[in-house]
């Protein structure tokens, strides 16, 4: 009965807040809540690259050997320097395909 009533729950919820922001809305946010907002995004986005980038099996691997970790900080580069997204993607792949190759592993 619990998980059942907490699956409705969840559900009702979830459909609430994807209403909130595709129907017509008389109530505006804070301006806190909304500079807040912009932050989400990256901050999603980090929570799923960063462990990828610094583990593997669930072992840190902080070092040189770590052709993914050195792929991420030059694509971090690139991206932090022209922002431009194809030169991005382009210079962090094609880098850890190199590092993938060349690195014992």
């Amino acid at each position: 009965m619990t998980l059942a009533l907490s699956i409705v729950v969840i559900g009702i919820l979830t459909y609430l807040m994807r209403v909130a922001f595709i129907g017509p809305s008389r109530l505006s946010l804070p301006p806190t809540v909304e500079r807040a907002l912009r932050f989400v995004p990256p901050a999603a986005l980090t929570a799923l690259i960063v462990p990828d980038l610094v583990g593997r099996n669930g072992a840190l691997i902080l070092s040189l050997a770590n052709p993914r970790l050195i792929a991420g900080v030059a694509a971090l580069l690139v991206a932090w320097r022209t922002r431009n997204v194809a030169a991005t993607l382009i210079v962090g792949m094609a880098l850890f395909w190199l590092l993938s190759a060349l690195l014992p592993g």
